[in-house]
């Protein structure tokens, strides 16, 4: 491998595989991301050792793996408020690169979308379990 400067770290590519998302109800967020964002299921598999379902859903090159697990804890109010949010270590959101951003908008609020904030930049919205997705206008 090639360093930028001798001695400090090496160069290497690094791109998205996939996020994870945990899900009240697998069912209701696979079917939500199909019909909002045109994902569609991939395959299914089980976790037994955290007693959760899982599923891939793709979209093109982009991946989910959708968790539900059961007890799992509810998410938060706060943590579906992106300036609340960011008072929570770890990951805040995903950010997902869409052309004609305003149009995307105005298409998933008519679908039913939770469309939070629209600024300059960029835009939330909530997924049907009110995890943050953040639409970024494609340079």
């Amino acid at each position: 491998m090639n360093s930028a400067e001798p001695g400090k770290h090496p160069e290497f590519k690094l791109a998205l595989h996939h996020w994870g998302v945990s899900v009240p109800d697998l069912e209701a967020s696979i079917a939500w991301y199909r019909d909002m964002l045109g994902f569609h299921e991939e395959r299914r598999f089980d976790i037994p050792s955290a007693n959760a379902r899982a599923a891939i859903i793709r979209h093109g090159e982009l991946a989910i793996e959708l968790f539900e697990v059961k007890g799992a804890s509810p998410l938060p109010p706060e943590r579906r408020i992106p300036n609340q949010d960011l008072k929570f270590q770890g990951i805040k959101h995903v950010a997902l690169a869409v052309e004609n951003r305003d149009q995307v908008l105005d298409l998933l609020g008519a679908r039913g979308v939770d469309v939070i904030f629209r600024g300059i930049q960029g835009a939330f919205i909530l997924d049907n379990a009110g995890n943050i997705i953040e639409l970024m206008e494609r340079d």
